[in-house]
């Protein structure tokens, strides 16, 4: 069954906090993994509703939560005040357009390595960052 690793690791964590396992959270996360880059509640919501017409949006925004606090999902709140989601991977940093709302997602050894230097300088140890570029895209930068 697709996303069986995921199912067990939601279904520990709501049994750890006796909280009920449901088709409808099932159907969240399914929907949720299925997805590609960052998605919008909004978004999702809409995407649940395609396969399940019985399915709230509270639903599915309590669930995203749910997904947040099991480590399954990560919240992204850019600029644009729009809280996105996505899952889980190794670690990067975005490029955000200012104008349409793209991000791309990216790695670089250089800012890593400057990032770990600079809060050796000041006695730091860090424990997370968030890296985000604003601009535009190319689409927007030359008006196509």
């Amino acid at each position: 069954m697709a996303h069986e690793a995921e199912r067990k690791a939601l279904l520990a964590f709501l049994e750890k906090h006796n909280l009920k396992q449901t088709r409808q959270r099932e159907a969240v996360l399914d929907v949720f993994l299925e997805a590609e880059g960052h998605i919008t509640s909004e978004e999702l919501y809409r995407r649940v509703r395609e396969r399940h017409k019985t399915i709230g949006y509270t639903t599915v925004y309590r669930t995203m939560k749910l997904l947040c606090e099991a480590g399954l999902a990560v919240e992204r709140c850019f600029d644009d005040g729009i809280t996105r989601y996505e899952i889980p991977h190794e670690h990067h940093d975005h490029l955000v357009c200012t104008q349409c709302g793209t991000i791309v997602e990216f790695e670089c050894s250089m800012i890593e390595e400057a990032q770990e230097r600079i809060a050796r300088e000041y006695g730091f140890r860090l424990l997370r960052h968030r890296h985000e570029l604003y601009g535009l895209c190319p689409r927007c930068r030359d008006g196509t």
